[in-house]
């Protein structure tokens, strides 16, 4: 089998490892042929058991989305890489940050850094979104709602915000967050989210929301 048979069965950039011994099925050896696919540059191995096909043999970009939630699982992508995917922020985030309801993981791979952080199911499962990527692929994210509040809950956790005026500051500020995007912010998941999190710094962005919505409507 040539690359190319086996892109064109693929149907999509990320493979695994179960995949490719389901296709190399009649082979003797069907670890020869894919490290032979290694060595060539044809696939590239992201890490133990997930591969992506290489620049010359692939059709499309690679996800780093479905990728991100495919190494290191359950988790979805969160805080600074979700808000410069929404356009909140004005940097353009390459290390793919997400949550995890398992231990904190980091991955160095040859496709860049992915890194996951902890959250207790109560927290982890909510405001989380399934996305369609290409290909038929799908990948979860968190709303622009949870990737704020992951990012002040766990990224700038350090960060003291006294009130109200201190959060704003630090909103348009120190993020320079798109204020359009607070028009569309959900109340009532930015209060489940504040109430399952027991973060004060998040009440003051939920009574921001609301004062906002209200001087803007």
């Amino acid at each position: 089998m040539n690359i190319e048979k086996l892109r064109k069965i693929a149907g999509r950039e990320e493979i695994d490892y179960q995949f490719l011994l389901s296709v190399l099925s009649e082979y003797a050896h069907p670890r020869d042929k894919i490290s032979s696919w290694l060595r060539a540059g044809d696939l590239i191995r992201v890490k133990k058991g997930l591969y992506v096909f290489g620049k010359d043999s692939a059709l499309h970009p690679y996800s780093k989305e479905v990728i991100a939630n495919l190494i290191y699982g359950p988790s979805a992508i969160s805080k600074s890489y979700a808000l410069s995917y929404y356009g909140m922020i004005p940097e353009r985030v390459t290390q793919v940050t997400s949550v995890t309801n398992k231990r904190n993981k980091s991955f160095n791979t040859p496709i860049g850094f992915f890194s996951y952080q902890y959250l207790n199911n109560n927290k982890f499962s909510i405001g989380i979104q399934l996305m369609q990527g290409s290909a038929g692929s799908s990948y979860l994210i968190a709303s622009p709602e949870k990737a704020l509040c992951d990012h002040i809950h766990l990224t700038d956790k350090m960060i003291k915000l006294q009130g109200v005026e201190d959060l704003k500051s630090y909103l348009l500020e120190d993020l320079r967050i798109d204020e359009n995007f607070f028009g569309s912010f959900e109340l009532t998941l930015l209060s489940e989210i504040a109430a399952a999190y027991k973060d004060s710094r998040l009440n003051f962005l939920l009574k921001f929301i609301k004062q906002w919505k209200q001087d803007n409507a």
